[in-house]
């Protein structure tokens, strides 16, 4: 009975272990689309993504094998391992170890590898796991220390906190970071941050392949990058360490705080760029980018456009061009730059060496470093006419004397911010066109000036009767009062216009009563309220007297007395508007003829209320 129980209960701890997270594969176990491991400490998942939405499904086109953010709701990966080569489908998918020992990405069905660490590994009795540092080793199963492949050592886009970024001199692996083709491909992108060839402690952005530099951190002083003023903060969020010896030249950047998620990361934009994840905002918070100017990215919007930082979108085709791929625009790759809507006359038309290109200006822009000159150009003329003659001339400049050719594709072409008209801190680009295009450029331009000018004059009258009718308005809402400033101490006493009361009063007909300070005329603001309007007539009081006394009677609000509404002060007329009484004043109650319309008890009444005010 007691193995029985034993049993069960063994079975029953099994399954619970089988259908838990776990972040290792032993030989044998197998990784589907729809498992994943996940690190011990919970922070980092390995699985099958896709790109099309945040969270995995099996209705798109392109699968791949990465790391991402588990604790991170927004879906962020940090590590793919078949960027280059996507899964068309996920049937009959897994990740398991071969019997070479490697870790791969295998089709059941055909038996065929469609990614391998391609580890040199003479044994078959290999694990991998997922550490809590979010790096994949493959490990001998017997001695676990012994790293046989991991994915620290083939970064795509992020570098992971404790992660090498360098050179390994031994077996001449070179760590770098490379960004995604677009927002939804991680498939090798156009740029690169490694660390220099030539020897100096620096990281150099680049595009790939390439040995032209558009960005350096600047070398390494033992504590900071130049570059990166953001490392000499007096509580920084990553701890840098650079170490160079006789096997290995990297760097690796850590948390100071370990509790913290954040992404460093090589961007679709050519900029490296570090995050911090947000719990309030529940989104990533970018604390920097280099470089810092989006157009200082070499080719960054590609050829025949315009860069500029001051305006979003940062990249604007040319003149006489469009977007050669809007669907990679959108993904924010416009490496592909744009394409001419006509081709050039030269190209179309060979068999004649006269042309009917034009050159269309484009000032107050900077051109890319190092542009071509042509010396034997002495004129602006002579600039142009050189450039219509061969045919792959793209565009010429002529400034300071000196004439400049472009060929072919036009790169790095950067708008300035120009004072005026005039091009003082910029240059002029004359561009290429058919002279289809050009006419075209001229007749645009011609419709912008009629249209900016027919639109600020439409613009004008409508601000002009937008006034007239707030004026109107304003009048219409003054017509029944204005809020007095001019006396202190009021609580919220309206000043009058004469005019206003005279029409409140109906020109003073109605008249309540009279005495030696003047009369009393019965009213109504805005044909509902009643009021009373005692009317001073005379020089009764001087202008300062009658100002204290409406700022006095103004500020005594009580239950028991009647309330100022307003009053009225235009060159010699002085009114006091007050509440209207309908049953008229208290001494008329009590000590008219007819006195006896008040009890006793109510005159009783009406005496503890006054000595309680």
């Amino acid at each position: 009975m007691h193995l029985l129980i034993d049993f069960i209960l063994l079975l029953f701890l099994c399954t619970q272990a089988n259908s838990a997270a776990t972040d290792t594969i032993l030989a044998g176990q197998a990784l589907t689309v729809n498992d994943k491991l996940v690190s011990e400490n919970g922070r980092y998942a390995l699985g099958f993504f896709n790109t099309s939405s945040s969270k995995p499904s099996q209705d798109t086109t392109n699968w791949y094998l990465g790391i991402w953010f588990k604790t991170v709701p927004k879906f962020t990966s940090a590590w793919v391992a078949n960027r280059d080569t996507p899964i068309k489908s996920t049937t009959s998918l897994e990740l398991t170890i071969s019997q070479d020992g490697n870790l791969v990405i295998l089709n059941r069905s055909t038996k065929s590898i469609i990614w391998s660490t391609q580890a040199n590994i003479t044994r078959n009795s290999t694990t991998a796991m997922l550490l809590s540092s979010g790096n994949l080793v493959l490990t001998d199963f017997s001695n676990s220390s012994e790293v046989l492949w991991q994915s620290f050592d083939h970064p795509t886009d992020t570098l992971f906190p404790g992660a090498k970024l360098g050179w390994d001199k031994v077996t001449g692996l070179n760590r770098r970071l490379v960004p995604w083709k677009n927002l939804n491909n991680p498939a090798t992108g156009v740029y690169c941050y490694a660390l220099d060839p030539s020897g100096l402690k620096q990281f150099m952005l680049t595009p790939l392949n390439s040995s032209i530099q558009y960005w350096s951190t600047g070398v390494w002083n033992g504590e900071y990058f130049p570059s990166i003023p953001e490392m000499k903060v007096s509580n920084p969020v990553f701890n840098t360490t650079f170490v160079i010896n006789d096997q290995e030249r990297y760097l690796t950047v850590n948390l100071v705080n370990k509790s913290m998620v954040t992404r460093n990361v090589m961007d679709v934009s050519g900029q490296r760029k570090a995050f911090i994840w947000l719990e309030d905002s529940q989104d990533w918070t970018m604390i920097y980018a280099q470089p810092k100017l989006q157009c200082d990215v070499f080719a960054i919007c590609g050829s025949f456009t315009i860069c500029n930082d001051n305006a979003l979108p940062h990249c604007n085709c040319m003149e006489g061009f469009t977007i050669t791929s809007p669907k990679d625009w959108e993904l924010e790759d416009r490496t592909g730059g744009c394409s001419r809507n006509t081709p050039l006359d030269c190209i179309s038309n060979k068999s004649t060496t006269h042309t009917t290109d034009k050159f269309y200006s484009v000032s107050c822009v900077e051109f890319p470093e190092n542009a071509p000159k042509l010396e034997a150009a002495a004129s602006a003329g002579e600039c142009a006419q050189v450039c219509l003659s061969d045919c792959s001339c793209a565009a010429y400049s002529f400034n300071d004397g000196r004439c400049s050719i472009w060929h072919n594709e036009l790169l790095n072409i950067r708008a300035l911010e120009c004072s005026g008209t005039s091009s003082s801190t910029g240059e002029t680009l004359y561009l290429r066109v058919s002279a289809k295009d050009f006419h075209g450029v001229k007749n645009n331009r011609k419709g912008i000036v009629i249209g900016v000018a027919t639109g600020t004059c439409v613009s004008a009258l409508v601000l002009f009767a937008l006034v007239v009718l707030v004026m109107i308005w304003r009048n219409k809402s003054t017509s029944s009062s204005h809020i007095l400033n001019g006396v202190q101490g009021c609580n919220r006493i309206i000043a009058f216009r004469y005019t206003d009361l005279q029409h409140a009063t109906t020109k003073f007909t109605d008249k309540l009563g009279a005495g030696s300070f003047g009369s009393v005329f019965k009213g109504y603001l805005n044909d509902s309220v009643a009021i009373a309007v005692k009317r001073l007539d005379g020089a009764y009081q001087g202008e300062k007297q009658f100002r204290a006394e409406v700022s006095s009677i103004g500020t005594v609000q009580h239950i028991n007395l009647v309330k100022l509404v307003g009053f009225c002060c235009e060159g010699s007329k002085r009114l006091l508007v007050y509440e209207h009484m309908s049953n008229r004043s208290l001494d008329v109650n009590l000590f008219r003829n007819n006195s006896t319309i008040l009890s006793w008890t109510i005159r009783y009444q009406i005496a503890l209320g006054l000595l309680e005010g």
